[in-house]
């Protein structure tokens, strides 16, 4: 991964291989037996650099090494008969090696990923993007292409074991593209769409898919070819939790032929439904995973159960039936045959009250919707043989509000739950859900690396990854400035979504309303995205006036697609509502009119955006990719003027005197085991604290803490703010003891019960509030102390209020 490369760049004991320069190119040799997936890869390769330098390197069929190049193959090829190799990656899963032997360069990997992967690692080395054709990140043109590696070279395995994206929500962007821009001729998310997708995840690393499968798009094994072409690429197919059985139950169960989807009245028909499936994969021999369980047809609870115990007792019958099943169709032990569980949302519930699971099936943990993983393992369940895994939402459908527009969950808060949920076990199975992949590519990008390589980015890492990227997209020129662009950009979202602006919810859908931030608070954020937009605006016209100063001419694009959408969007859809906000702040008609035409503007703004990404963009490659109101929910819309008669001017009650961020406490309580460290990059602080390290503990005696100190000028009536991230415990028992000057201390429990009012309210402010009411009746300085009852408790900020 790109990550790597300005660390072995700097080491001095790297060794270089030279794949082109003006005279002559690297030849690449392979087995002649070797599989065509990686003679697809090398032939990606040669392509690549085809594209960089003009020469395209010559491969070659050998049965042994011969002359000095470039040597390909599985570690079971005839070219690899060294016992250490051997040694290395024999009978290891999609594990590789890239090493330079005297004047060969050698990649090999344990199985046809693991080489394969080694052949992007490679690609991505010299420069390539894997979002090369996703986002029209073009090769940079260079007349050298030289390889640089650690002396003793680079050896790499995944960390996670089924790594992969559910396609989701796709009504409003891919669906409509390849249906009416890129597949014309299957009118759907094809195998046209599917082979691109593949293609990119091999480049990203990674081996899952759980496809599409909303009522817009027929279901993935209905349409020909799609999985044959699956078995092309070595993709794994899984499905979603709503999916038993490898069955899209929107598309493919068909009421009035196979009566209700109830096993309580219909089990005969459900079990022939299933066993079609598997009889058709059985023929197909394409990898899968197999979800199993039972919810509604769709996004829904099981039908016909009473009650909880109904439910419970219902739910493991019907895995156990499955089970049999999949025994039956395979012929293989149980254990041989990839199962996952997938406790989302009320199934969650059947399993805390009792649901029975085998040990073999992996259980697959969801988030909240919102980026907190809702549960991980406990110590007895980290010792199932089946292991688990996370599902995990960068883009989500429903209550309280849809996040399908921009992809702007911070990066720091999937480090932190992903990197949390590796510790705590979940090992064998990571699912994003990434909706439309566009505009998404970063945070999948990130999602797959940490997936690949737990190991690969630190907590205080997270922006230097991203300077990585924003290098390897743009160059080295635009790094810093984008990398601070961006870095600002996820944490104006962290504090509000743009989807969130406009105050509504959905399920049920209700209309806009002023926000709860104050005039202040308006104007300063505007300018913080003004600043962004000018800064991003410089670097573009840079690349208009075609200087190649900062961004290549290959990049123009990409730049557009990967910055200026969505952060102008971002911004414009902030403008749009806080003038609104602002004009009902005012009794001046003059300002109200200023105000309006603002929003406005920001409206028109938006819209001269999006009709450019899809019409214009790469001369209309992209066309209906990208809607600016996905499920035309109220936040979309311009807002319209009458609505400012009705407004009545804001009456603020309290004024913010200090802010605190979390990283800057005066002392702290803690012990050998567990400290209190920063992660650079999450939280509206950008700074937020726990504990390290993640592996979940209970302190019973002496509790980790942390103190503060402010400063006031005034005695009175305040209020003191802790914010705190609204992350989950198995058990809703996060608690935090509170202490102001030494006096006596406040216990407050910080967890919320999902799809509660509170809980709505966390989820899109990305914060749980907890408020102290104090008479201060001394100036200067005073003291607040907050300590823990358990790791997973994330400080982000604290601050103190004035009462006015």
């Amino acid at each position: 991964m790109f990550l790597c490369i300005s660390s072995y760049c700097q080491d001095k004991n790297s060794v270089n291989f030279t794949i082109a320069n003006p005279n002559q190119s690297a030849s690449i040799y392979i087995d002649k037996n070797t599989d065509p997936l990686i003679v697809w890869a090398v032939n990606e390769l040669a392509d690549d650099v085809k594209e960089m330098t003009g020469k395209r390197p010559e491969i070659i069929e050998t049965a042994a090494f011969s002359k000095k190049g470039i040597y390909i193959g599985e570690v079971s090829s005839h070219l690899f008969k060294s016992k250490s190799i051997q040694k290395e990656l024999g009978n290891q899963w999609e594990k590789f090696s890239i090493k330079k032997e005297k004047e060969n360069l050698i990649i090999a990997g344990s199985d046809v990923r693991g080489t394969v992967y080694a052949v992007f690692e490679i690609a991505e080395r010299l420069g390539i993007s894997p979002w090369k054709w996703w986002a029209d990140v073009y090769p940079i043109k260079k007349e050298n292409v030289t390889l640089q590696l650690p002396k003793y070279g680079i050896i790499s395995s995944p960390s996670v074991q089924y790594r992969g994206i559910f396609l989701n929500d796709e009504d409003w962007g891919l669906q409509p593209w390849a249906a009416k821009t890129f597949e014309k001729e299957t009118g759907d998310i094809g195998p046209k769409t599917y082979e691109k997708i593949f293609q990119l995840l091999l480049r990203l690393k990674a081996n899952t898919i759980w496809p599409a499968m909303h009522p817009s798009t027929k279901g993935f094994f209905t349409l020909s070819g799609n999985k044959e072409m699956a078995q092309k690429y070595h993709m794994i197919i899984g499905s979603s939790h709503a999916e038993p059985m490898l069955r899209n139950n929107v598309d493919e169960w068909k009421p009035k032929i196979h009566g209700d989807y109830n096993y309580f009245t219909n089990k005969t028909n459900v079990d022939q439904y299933w066993q079609d499936r598997l009889d058709e994969l059985k023929s197909a021999q394409n990898e899968t995973i197999i979800t199993l369980g039972m919810r509604g047809v769709h996004d829904s609870k099981m039908e016909g159960a009473k009650d909880l115990k109904e439910s419970v007792d219902m739910v493991e019958k019907i895995i156990l039936n499955q089970r049999e099943m999949l025994s039956n169709t395979f012929k293989k032990p149980l254990k041989e045959i990839p199962q996952a569980f997938v406790p989302y949302k009320e199934v969650l519930e059947l399993y805390d009250n009792g649901l029975k699971v085998p040990d073999d099936i992996t259980l697959v943990w969801p988030d909240d919707n919102y980026g907190y993983i809702r549960r991980l393992s406990n110590e007895e369940e980290q010792k199932r043989t089946g292991g688990s895994g996370v599902y995990y939402h960068i883009s989500y459908w429903g209550r309280p509000h849809d996040y399908l527009w921009l992809s702007t969950t911070q990066p720091g808060l999937i480090w932190y739950e992903m990197t949390k949920a590796y510790e705590n076990g979940a090992k064998k199975m990571w699912i994003v859900n990434v909706g439309d992949i566009k505009p998404a590519e970063y945070n999948t990008e990130l999602f797959l690396d940490l997936a690949w390589d737990i190991n690969s980015i630190k907590s205080d890492g997270i922006n230097q990854y991203l300077k990585n990227w924003t290098t390897r997209e743009f160059s080295p020129e635009t790094a810093n400035d984008l990398t601070a662009v961006f870095e600002e950009h996820y944490r104006l979202a962290f504090l509000r979504k743009p989807e969130y602006m406009g105050w509504s919810q959905t399920e049920p859908t209700t209309q806009i309303k002023l926000s709860d931030f104050t005039e202040e608070e308006c104007l300063k954020r505007i300018k913080a995205y003004e600043n962004l937009v000018n800064k991003i605006g410089n670097l573009y016209s840079t690349v208009a006036v075609d200087t190649g100063s900062f961004v290549p001419d290959e990049r123009e694009n990409a730049f557009f697609q990967l910055v200026i959408y969505p952060i102008e969007a971002a911004a414009n859809m902030n403008y749009k509502f806080l003038s609104w906000n602002l004009a009902s702040r005012t009794a001046d008609v003059n300002q109200k009119n200023k105000y309006e035409s603002l929003s406005n503007q920001a409206y028109s703004k938006i819209k001269e955006l999006t009709d450019f990404y899809n019409e214009k963009l790469s001369n209309g490659k992209w066309n209906q990719m990208m809607s600016m109101h996905p499920r035309n929910l109220p936040v979309f819309d311009a807002v319209k003027k009458a609505e400012f008669s009705k407004e009545v001017p804001v009456q603020e009650t309290s004024k913010a005197v200090k802010f605190i961020n979390a990283n800057q406490f005066i002392s702290k309580n803690e012990s050998k085991e567990y400290q209190w460290k920063a992660i650079n990059g999450l939280g509206y602080s950008n700074n937020a604290i726990t504990l390290f390290p993640f592996k979940h503990t209970y302190f019973k005696t002496e509790k980790p803490a942390v103190s503060y100190e402010f400063e006031i000028e005034n005695t009175g009536d305040y209020e003191i703010e802790i914010h705190l991230l609204p992350t989950h415990s198995n058990n809703f028992d996060h608690e935090i003891e509170v202490q102001i000057d030494g006096n006596k201390s406040q216990l407050f429990l910080i967890n919320t019960k999902d799809r509660d009012k509170t809980w709505k309210e966390n989820v899109l402010q990305n914060g749980v509030i907890v408020k102290l009411p104090v008479t201060i009746a001394n100036k200067g300085k005073h003291t607040i102390t907050m300590n823990v009852n358990q790791n997973g408790i994330v400080l982000d900020y604290i601050t103190v209020k004035v009462k006015i």
